[in-house]
């Protein structure tokens, strides 16, 4: 093809001189970089790194407290559904109680072994009594059903159970009722 200015060029030589400006411009610029304008891009690309570095690690523990926070409240539930079903047996528990306290359970009776393996099942799992006759009072652990005055005592002390509490670990799951000595003024 002819050019309006009437020189003729091969297309090939044009397409790599082209080439040629564009990959000049590149090396300039590499070159044209101060040692201050690198060491700037490096402490850059350093605190970058540092900065995804952390980032990390914050997930991380972010992640863990998480698993602890998930086991710690599995935990709490799983304690929560033992109480309430432990608690929904104290009635049963209580009757037996009773039973025995009236002769009803002589050993080697079938309900004498049920009876001990209901209390042996409750105790595999920490249920404790609470509520002795003459333990001073607490207010935390019992329900005081009547109060008696007493010249004989100084603190307020259990006269007697009426009926007992139980803790399971350090949760209560039921307080005891008990009549309680007070002073006498």
């Amino acid at each position: 093809m002819s050019d309006p200015t009437g020189s003729e060029e091969p297309i090939e030589n044009e397409s790599e001189e082209v080439a040629a400006e564009a990959a000049a411009p590149e090396a300039e610029v590499e070159h044209d970089l101060s040692d201050a304008d690198q060491a700037l891009l490096d402490q850059a690309a350093t605190d970058l790194v540092a900065e995804m570095r952390t980032d990390m690690l914050r997930a991380q523990a972010e992640l863990v407290n998480f698993r602890q926070r998930v086991e710690r409240d599995r935990q709490a539930n799983r304690d929560a559904v033992i109480a309430e079903v432990i608690r929904s047996l104290l009635p049963a528990l209580d009757d037996l109680a009773r039973a025995e306290a009236h002769g009803d359970l002589v050993e080697g009776a079938p309900m004498t072994i049920v009876a001990q393996k209901l209390r042996s099942g409750f105790e595999k799992y920490g249920l404790k009594q609470v509520g002795e006759k003459g333990e001073p009072f607490d207010p935390a652990f019992h329900e005081a059903v009547v109060q008696l005055p007493n010249p004989d005592v100084t603190v307020n002390t259990i006269a007697d159970v009426i009926e007992p509490g139980f803790t399971l670990g350090d949760r209560l799951v039921r307080p005891a009722k008990v009549a309680v000595f007070v002073p006498a003024e």
